[in-house]
């Protein structure tokens, strides 16, 4: 019987020792692979962020050389193209055709009916600043403009509901629109200001702006006062160009001084644009971060991500003449 007793416990003996072996063995291949297991998740992701970087800096390389190419390209054959068969035909027409009061009038009524059907109205800029310069230039470019920030905005009055539906289908452009219409009157005036020194296509906002509760003044105000960079900006693109052309084509000389000014404004210019335009979209998109919460959950809860001001069905008649305020309830 001891025998047998010792032998039992020298079994359980080397069955536990056996069942310690296999659980040490256990934890050996399985816990000690999990650390590899993560780091080979962690891996993972690195390794397609690095392929995806690797791939947006060839795709960047590759557009910036195709950019290259077709601004050398642009340049050897189409601006002496631009010059003798656009610009230089217009020089010579409004010379002849037209006197300058007629030309005048012709610029004003382009700048103004342009944006009424969605046309850009550069064209029309660059050739007051070729033709009249800086000071009636200025005075008819904005003249002009000032006209067609009002016929768009009176003519959408009248179509409100349509122009209503048709920003549904971009609701994060309409939330930005929206924010042009909030707060007080300086936050409107300096709201529409931005847009109009954006990127923002201004045709497009004359039109869209109807449907929020925006002021009359407000919006004239920060539309006038956003245009006058831009004004100059064409006045002296024109002028530039005028003097580039008068330089190939015709007999005009530049002196040393008349070059270096010459290239040192266009330096100018370019980066106060860049200045401006970066500063705007800055801007708006500080101003729309506080929104992106609301139109994320709106869209969320299925209602298109836009929640524009209620249109009512009849507007008051104290605010069918100029001095409106617009305001929507």
């Amino acid at each position: 019987m001891p025998e047998a007793e010792e032998l039992g416990k020298h079994s359980a003996n080397s069955t536990s020792q056996h069942q310690v072996r296999e659980d040490s063995e256990y934890v050996r291949l399985v816990i000690s692979n999990e650390p590899r297991v993560a780091e080979a998740d962690s891996l993972q992701p690195q390794a397609e962020r690095r392929s995806k970087s690797c791939t947006w800096w060839i795709n960047a390389i590759a557009l910036c050389f195709i950019a290259i190419i077709i601004v050398l390209i642009f340049i050897k054959w189409g601006v002496p193209f631009l010059f003798e068969k656009v610009l230089l035909p217009i020089m010579q027409w409004e010379a002849t055709a037209f006197g300058r009061p007629v030309l005048a009038v012709i610029l004003v009524a382009s700048l103004a009916l342009f944006p009424v059907f969605l046309i850009p109205s550069g064209p029309s800029m660059w050739l007051a600043g070729m033709i009249f310069g800086y000071g009636l230039g200025f005075v008819i470019i904005m003249v002009g403009t000032t006209i067609g920030m009002i016929l768009p905005y009176l003519i959408g009055l009248l179509f409100r509901d349509r122009i209503h539906q048709w920003l549904k289908r971009w609701p994060q452009k309409a939330a930005m629109i929206r924010l042009a219409a909030e707060g007080s009157w300086f936050h409107q005036f300096r709201v529409v200001a931005l847009f109009r020194v954006s990127p923002f296509p201004y045709t497009i906002f004359n039109y869209a702006i109807v449907v929020t509760s925006m002021r009359f003044w407000p919006y004239l105000c920060g539309s006038i006062t956003g245009m006058v960079p831009e004004a100059f900006i064409y006045i002296y693109s024109g002028r530039l160009i005028r003097t580039f052309a008068d330089v190939q084509y015709g007999n005009h000389h530049l002196t040393p001084v008349e070059i270096t000014y010459n290239i040192v404004s266009l330096i100018v210019a370019i980066i106060t644009t860049v200045a401006f335009t970066v500063y705007a979209k800055r801007a708006l998109k500080e101003l729309g971060s506080g929104e992106s919460g609301g139109v994320e959950a709106s869209a969320a809860s299925g209602h298109g991500g836009l929640e524009m001001a209620k249109l009512p069905n009849e507007r008051p008649k104290q605010q069918q003449h100029l001095g409106f305020s617009s305001s929507l309830p």
